[in-house]
């Protein structure tokens, strides 16, 4: 079965087909499953790497969809089993001011004043949970990291 799949590529549109046929061959070589301990996981990241070296724009409609395949599955696992330690509230908004180019000012209107934004960037003063909501709802993230 041949499933037309829409790639973007330089400048217009172009169209790849799909071949599932080859698609099963290419999973009965890699064989992926849902990874359960770390001997899997380097396995998966070693046929993820091996996909990344042909070049996105070398990747056949098969090769791109085994490569989201084996990052789905090495993301879940990285998500299930890495315990990353919670950063304070402040050092999270500092990292999301960054990431958006923001600078304290561009926070007044959560805080009501820039000592209060100055505080709290720095850490000395606490979010409270309507200001997380509003944070959170500004950033699109959960309100839950500003407590």
């Amino acid at each position: 079965m041949t499933v037309i799949a829409k790639a973007q590529s330089g400048v217009g549109r172009t169209t790849k087909s799909f071949d599932q046929r080859r698609y099963v061959r290419l999973l009965a070589r890699t064989v992926p499953v849902a990874i359960r301990n770390d001997a899997e996981c380097k396995r998966a990241i070693a046929e993820i790497d091996a996909l990344l070296r042909k070049g996105s724009n070398n990747l056949t409609p098969e090769e791109e969809r085994l490569l989201e395949l084996l990052s789905t599955l090495v993301e879940q696992y990285e998500d299930e089993t890495e315990d990353f330690p919670d950063s304070p509230p402040y050092q999270t908004l500092q990292f999301l001011m960054e990431q958006n180019d923001l600078r304290q000012v561009d926070l007044v209107k959560f805080f009501g004043s820039r000592g209060r934004v100055s505080e709290v960037v720095n850490g000395k003063r606490a979010i409270s949970k309507a200001q997380a909501k509003s944070l959170g709802e500004f950033f699109r993230v959960s309100p839950e990291l500003f407590i």
